[in-house]
C-alpha cells in the first residue's frame, strides 16, 4: 500500500461496511443512540465527507501543528508579553479558558458516539478523527492557561469552572450537555458540526485568532489558529448528513434540529463573542463591530448554505437579526454590573472613544444603553461604587438559563415587548427570553423541564440564605477570584482606558 497513491485505497479502507450475522441492525445501532432510523440503511452508504485524510495524514498535520504552537507558547512564556496585554484583552482569555476547555472535553464524547453510531463507516472514521480533535483542543486549552498561573491565578478556571454552578457555567453546562452528551449520533452531527461549528465556533476562532495577533497575544493567538483548524475539518460532518436526510424526504427533521440548535448557539455566541468583540479588544484592535462580524460571516454563510442544502432559514429569522442589534449590549450591561459572580475582570468598554464607536456602529446606542452607563459613570465619579453593586438575583431563562434582557428602547428597528414569554408544563410556569426559546422548549418540555435554573435554586433553599454572599459562595467564587472592572473605573472617572 505505501507504493499506491491514496486515491486507489482510501474508499476501500475507510468505507468498511458488513453484514451482521449475531445481531440485528436495531441492536447494533439502536435509535435513541444514532438516530438515523428515519433514513433507510442502504442510503446512508451516500454519505461522503468531502475533506479526506488518511491516519498518516492526520498524526504528521497534528504533531506539526503542536510543534509550532507549543514551541511558541515556551518562547512567550519567557517573555513579558502577557504582562503588556490591554487588561479588557486579558478578560476575553481568561473567560474563554473557563467557558470552553471543558467543553471541548465533552465534544469527543459528542464525537465518539458519532464514531461508534453513525450509520455509514465512513462518518464513523470522519468521527474517530474528531474525537482525537476534541481531546486534544481540551487539552492545549487546559495547558496553555496553566502556563498564566503565575500571572493570572484565575487561569485555573479552565479546569474549575465546570466543576461549579456559577450562572455563566449553568447556561454553558446545559447547552453542550444537550448537544453533546444527551444527544444520538444524527442530531450531534447537524447541531454540533453543521449548526455551531460550521455555523459559528469556526469563525469565532478565525476572528480571535486575527484579534489576538493584532493586540500582540501570538500565544493565543497561535493555539485558537491551530484549533481552528481542526474544526474546519472535522465540522464537515454535517454537510453529508443533511443531505441524505433530505435526499430521503426528512428535510423537516433535519430543518427543527438546526433551527432548535441556531437559535442556543447564537444566545452563547452573542454572551462570549459580543461581549469580548464589543467591549473587550481594545478599540485600535477591533477590525469590525460583532454585527458586522455576524452579518459578514455567519449571516451570509448560512445564507449559502441554506440555499445550497434546500433549507429554509429559521422561522425566527428576522428577530435574530433585529437583536444582532442589541441583545448583546443588554447582556453586557448586566455581565459588568454583576462583574462580582463572575471569574475574569469585565470591561465597561465605554471610554468616550469607546462610546463613540459604539455610536458609529449601532445607531441609538447612547440613546438606548448610554443613559445608564451616565448613571453608573456618575456613581463611579461619586465613590459610589456600591451603588454599581448588585443586591439581587436578575430572573433567568428556563431554556437558556441566560438572564431575561429587554432592549430598552428601540435600536434600528428592534421592538421588544416588556412582559416575557411564559408557558404552564405539568402545572407550572415556565419564564423565558425571548419567543424561540419558549419554542425549543415546548417542542421537548421532558428534555428541559427538569432543569434547574438560577433561580429554581433559591426557592428550593439550595442557595441560602438568598442574598449575594451566599450566591458569590455557591458560585465558588473567593474573594480574590470575583471579578471587578477591568480598568479598575479610569473610563469613569477620566473618559479614557486606564
Amino acid at each position: 500500500m505505501p507504493q499506491l497513491s491514496r486515491s486507489d485505497w482510501y474508499d476501500l479502507a475507510r468505507d468498511t461496511n458488513w453484514n451482521f450475522r449475531y445481531v440485528s441492525e436495531e441492536e447494533v445501532f439502536p435509535e435513541e443512540l444514532s438516530g438515523t432510523g428515519r433514513v433507510p440503511a442502504e442510503a446512508w452508504l451516500k454519505w461522503d465527507e468531502p475533506y479526506k485524510i488518511t491516519y498518516r495524514e492526520y498524526v504528521h498535520n497534528q504533531v506539526t501543528k503542536d510543534t509550532t504552537t507549543y514551541s511558541l507558547k515556551n518562547a512567550v512564556g519567557r517573555s513579558k508579553l502577557f504582562d503588556q496585554l490591554d487588561p479588557g484583552w486579558k478578560s476575553v482569555i481568561v473567560a474563554h479558558y473557563g467557558a470552553i476547555a471543558m467543553p471541548e472535553y465533552l465534544a469527543s464524547i459528542g464525537e465518539a458516539r458519532m464514531g461508534r453510531f453513525g450509520r455509514s463507516a465512513a462518518w464513523r472514521n470522519t468521527a474517530t478523527f474528531g474525537v482525537l480533535d476534541e481531546v486534544r483542543h481540551g487539552q492545549i486549552q487546559t495547558f496553555f492557561p496553566y502556563g498564566l498561573l503565575d500571572k493570572e491565578p484565575r487561569g485555573d478556571w479552565a479546569l474549575k469552572a465546570f466543576h461549579t454552578n456559577n450562572w455563566i457555567i449553568l447556561a454553558v453546562r446545559y447547552l453542550f450537555d444537550d448537544m453533546f452528551v444527551a444527544n444520538d449520533a444524527l442530531s450531534i452531527a447537524l447541531q454540533l458540526t453543521f449548526t455551531l461549528e460550521t455555523g459559528f465556533t469556526n469563525l469565532q476562532f478565525l476572528g480571535m485568532a486575527a484579534d489576538a495577533i493584532d493586540v500582540g497575544d501570538l500565544e493565543f493567538g497561535s493555539l485558537i489558529s491551530s484549533i481552528q483548524t481542526d474544526e474546519a475539518r472535522h465540522a464537515q460532518q454535517g454537510e453529508p448528513t443533511i443531505k441524505v436526510l433530505i435526499d430521503n424526504g426528512q428535510k423537516e427533521y433535519g430543518q427543527f434540529l438546526i433551527d432548535h440548535m441556531f437559535w442556543r448557539s447564537w444566545r452563547i455566541f452573542a454572551l462570549l463573542t459580543g461581549l469580548s468583540m464589543d467591549y473587550y479588544t481594545p478599540l485600535e484592535s477591533r477590525r469590525m463591530s460583532f454585527k458586522e462580524f455576524i452579518e459578514d460571516w455567519v449571516v451570509k454563510q448560512f445564507a449559502d448554505q441554506f440555499r445550497d442544502y434546500g433549507l429554509d432559514f429559521p422561522w425566527y429569522w428576522d428577530e435574530f437579526i433585529k437583536e444582532l442589534t442589541w441583545y448583546h449590549h443588554a447582556i453586557h450591561l448586566g455581565v459588568w454590573y454583576y462583574r462580582p459572580t463572575v471569574w475574569w475582570n469585565p470591561d465597561a468598554g465605554v471610554s468616550e472613544a469607546e462610546r463613540l464607536w459604539l455610536e458609529e456602529k449601532y445607531p441609538g446606542w447612547n440613546r438606548v444603553f448610554g443613559r445608564h452607563w451616565d448613571v453608573i459613570t456618575e456613581n463611579v465619579r461619586k465613590g459610589d461604587i456600591a451603588a454599581t453593586l448588585p443586591e439581587t438575583l436578575p430572573i433567568t431563562c428556563n431554556l437558556c438559563q441566560l438572564p431575561i434582557v429587554r432592549a430598552a428602547g428601540v435600536l434600528v428597528g428592534a421592538h421588544t415587548d416588556a412582559t416575557p414569554p411564559t408557558h404552564v408544563h405539568n402545572g407550572r410556569k415556565y419564564v423565558f427570553c425571548s419567543e424561540p426559546c419558549k419554542w425549543i422548549f415546548t417542542q421537548r418540555p421532558d428534555r428541559f423541564a427538569g432543569h434547574q435554573s438560577l433561580i429554581d435554586r433559591v426557592l428550593s433553599g439550595e442557595i441560602s440564605p438568598p442574598d449575594l454572599g451566599a450566591v458569590l459562595q455557591y458560585f465558588g467564587l473567593s474573594p480574590e477570584e470575583q471579578g471587578r472592572d477591568a480598568d479598575d473605573y479610569a473610563w469613569a472617572r477620566n473618559g479614557t482606558k486606564g
